[in-house]
């Protein structure tokens, strides 16, 4: 009874299954072999953008899937699919699995399970539509590299994925439209009307196609991103040993015992030679060091070291110091550094964040890390929140954060922090009161030198009137001002020399500061910012010296800011009371103030293209063409502000405004429409022959109100017009529309003036 139960039942299906429609298999090679080539681009796109090769193995793998596709695309393939579907769920277990050890960013885990997928499912492929499914994910592939990528090396792979989709597409279109497979014959070629084949309409299109998008790049605003709160972190690192925090593991500074007698370490960052110079470190910033000695020369060689992507550009802060040594800087309290350990279902770790009155900004960064750097964190200023893989971080006492282990290539993380905004009228009217959290470390001066550079320091701003800086009379009182004017007058009345090694070195007891106001008139650019903040605290204005990265070079087709070691100097930080702590740059040819969250990025592209093509141009020419561009800014700044300020005037205000905005509104839109029927009729002039008929019948049709939709083949629409008008009419539509596939995609001459003739009936019997 059972053996006859399966048997019915075996009979039954195979029934069933003669039954079933045979497969509408793609016969198409050049299709296959295009769709394969894109899968193969998004493939290696994402491998180029996340700058690893595992999915290699992906690419012989696809190929072979391919072949097998096609020639087996006419048969059942039960047990190809059984298997495929079975490793398919395989694959989703592995992806799963791996996801337990991603708490963040899961962008690279995707792309890989998709890949694997299409790796499976190019094995059954017979049909156009899978062949669709394996350009989405050629498609998806892409769209993650885009988002992963950080350097221009995905723009040649996006260009060339431009190149063959604009075939494939057409292709695609064709197999839609059930024309036969395209064979390639020299009268083809040469024929103007088969455009899968006319190379100049391919190039033509992607020109175009590339042109309108850099544009749109160029004007698209470019607002804050990071809508999410899951952000890019590296893999977890492991933690050998007990982290204190304390020390500081900067790979440039050569450790004494290690140098095969041919140099020495000083410990600040600098290294004597066997002939007893003290020279810097040629790859990493000396700075970065718990102690550092600016009585040095040398210079680095430029590499990039990190990039960063920031909703604003910033100083990248990394620590700061507080006592001031003579030569140089040392951080005084740095056994009190705090431990903070993370949640171990987190990357998240919190900071503490000093209490300040003042409007603020929360600006998210993600740092990526290209060559080694110290344990030092760079972060911009009051960082509330960091993303790091490892468990375990620490924070200074003067708001420097540390990791563990130093920062390795590739290693990514990201902060968030509660930058101030820079309001210099209410930084003006800040108190002098200090707390003594204040006055016991940002105002200590050397007794030897302080009071020749108090008086220094006051005649200097004493002097401000007859200098005219500014051009104005008032007195410079608030310590903001007295900040702000010390540090442009470092900038306008001391150098930095050509050659680093033409200023002497110090003697033993020679002090930094009185050798560069006194007898040298200048020095290294770090240097400026130390003289700067022992002037500001000779006259009690507490300070400290702060090192970090400038933003770099922001490169707008990445929307990243790629930072180099020549990038590292120190600057100027001020206290001010409720406040907190703001940095000034006295640096020769830097900025006054450093980057600051007030200064968008939004037009960024646009204005770095005005810049360039204002660079070619004479100076006359330009100042013209700024001085039209602001004059109708300003006259669409001020149209706006006074159909504003209507709204505010009461009940007729309002009236008023939305009886003008109303009346715009209806203008604008009345022009619109004429203008762009007129335009339509402009287009139909230009087109050829059968295409200006088949495009009149479309327009129409539409203003019968069935309008063609985009994804709808001439001849399905057709179709569907059938049941909407007359047999006589449907009759003629359904004509045209094969008329013009022929024409358009078979190389087929059309009877132009038969078509004409009874499209003309139709016309004039609709009119009646």
């Amino acid at each position: 009874m059972n053996n006859s139960f399966i048997r019915r039942l075996h009979l039954g299906y195979w029934r069933q299954k003669i039954k079933l429609p045979p497969i509408e298999a793609e016969d198409s090679i050049t299709l296959r072999l295009l769709v394969s080539a894109l899968v193969i681009l998004g493939i290696v796109a994402t491998d180029i953008a996340a700058e690893v090769s595992h999915s290699f193995w992906a690419i012989p793998l696809s190929m072979v899937g391919g072949i097998w596709s096609y020639y087996r695309r006419r048969q059942p393939n039960i047990a190809v699919k059984f298997c495929i579907a079975i490793a398919m769920l395989l694959a989703l277990g592995a992806f799963f699995g791996r996801l337990l050890g991603e708490l963040n960013d899961t962008r690279l885990l995707l792309a890989e399970l998709l890949i694997q997928l299409q790796v499976l499912h190019s094995f059954d492929m017979p049909r156009r539509k899978d062949l669709g499914y394996s350009i989405v994910i050629g498609l998806i592939l892409l769209g993650v590299a885009a988002t992963l990528s950080q350097t221009l090396a995905f723009a040649p792979v996006l260009l060339l994925f431009l190149a063959i989709a604009l075939p494939t597409l057409v292709l695609d279109y064709r197999s839609r439209l059930g024309l036969e497979p395209l064979t390639v014959k020299k009268q083809q070629l040469k024929n103007k009307n088969t455009s899968v084949f006319n190379f100049r309409f391919l190039v033509v299109n992607f020109l175009i196609i590339v042109s309108i998008g850099l544009a749109i790049f160029a004007i698209l605003p470019r607002f804050p991103g990071y809508g999410l709160r899951t952000f890019p972190v590296s893999s977890p690192i492991d933690v050998k040993g007990d982290f204190n925090g304390r020390s500081i593991i900067n790979p440039g500074y050569v450790r004494s015992g290690n140098n095969n007698g041919q140099n020495s370490s000083n410990g600040d960052g600098t290294f004597q030679t066997a002939s007893g110079d003290q020279k810097v470190d040629d790859n990493f910033y000396y700075g970065f060091n718990t102690k550092i000695n600016q009585n040095l020369r040398g210079e680095m060689k430029p590499k990039v070291v990190m990039r960063v992507r920031s909703q604003a550009e910033g100083f990248w802060r990394v620590l700061a110091f507080d006592r001031y040594t003579g030569k140089g800087w040392e951080i005084s309290r740095n056994d009190k550094v705090k431990r903070l350990k993370r949640s171990p279902f987190s990357y998240q770790t919190f900071l503490d964040r000093p209490v300040i009155i003042g409007k603020s900004k929360e600006i998210v960064q993600t740092y990526t890390i290209v060559s080694e750097l110290p344990n030092l964190i760079p972060a911009m200023t009051y960082p509330k929140e960091i993303y790091f893989p490892t468990p375990i971080i620490a924070v200074d006492t003067e708001g420097g954060l540390r990791a563990p282990v130093a920062l390795s290539e590739g290693l990514t993380y990201t902060v968030l922090s509660e930058v101030p905004y820079r309001d210099r009228t209410s930084l003006a009217k800040a108190t002098n009161k200090y707390p003594d959290s204040i006055k016991n470390y940002y105002l200590q001066v050397p007794p030897e030198i302080a009071d020749k550079v108090k008086q220094l320091t006051e005649e200097i701003l004493a002097d401000y009137n007859r200098q005219r800086v500014a051009q104005t009379e008032k007195n410079l009182s608030s310590a903001y001002e007295k900040a702000l004017y010390l540090a442009q007058y470092l900038k306008q009345n001391y150098t930095v020399p050509q050659n680093p090694f033409e200023i002497p070195l110090l003697d033993d007891k020679e002090d930094l500061v009185e050798a560069f106001l006194f007898k040298n008139k200048g020095g290294n650019p770090d240097q400026f910012s130390t003289v700067l903040t022992v002037m500001l605290r000779s006259i009690g204005i507490p300070a400290r010296l702060v090192a970090g990265f400038s933003p770099g070079d922001f490169n707008p087709f990445t929307g990243m800011y790629v930072v180099r070691n020549t990038d590292a100097y120190a600057m100027t930080e001020v206290y001010f009371p409720k406040y907190g702590w703001f940095a000034f740059d006295p640096i020769p040819n830097h900025p006054l103030i450093p980057p600051s969250i007030e200064e968008t990025q939004t037009f960024s592209v646009l204005k770095q293209f005005w810049n360039w093509i204002a660079g070619w141009l004479p100076s006359p020419v330009t100042g013209l063409l700024n001085n039209i561009f602001e004059k109708i800014f300003n006259a669409i700044a001020k149209l706006l502000s006074w159909i504003f300020s209507l709204f505010s005037q009461g009940i007729f205000g309002i009236l008023g405004g939305l009886t003008l905005v109303s009346a715009a509104s209806f203008v604008g839109w009345l022009g619109w429409d004429k203008w762009r029927k007129w335009r339509k009729w402009q287009f139909l002039d230009k087109l050829q022959p059968m295409e200006k008929l088949y495009q009149q019948m479309l327009l129409w049709t539409a203003e019968k109100g069935l309008t063609k939709h985009q994804a709808q083949t001439p001849l399905e629409y057709a179709r569907v017009l059938h049941q909407h008008h007359s047999p006589t009419t449907a009759e003629v539509i359904e004509e045209i529309s094969y008329a013009y596939v022929g024409w358009r995609y078979g190389a087929i001459t059309p009877n132009l003036q038969s078509l004409r003739q009874k499209w003309q009936k139709i016309t004039n019997t609709s009119k009646k």
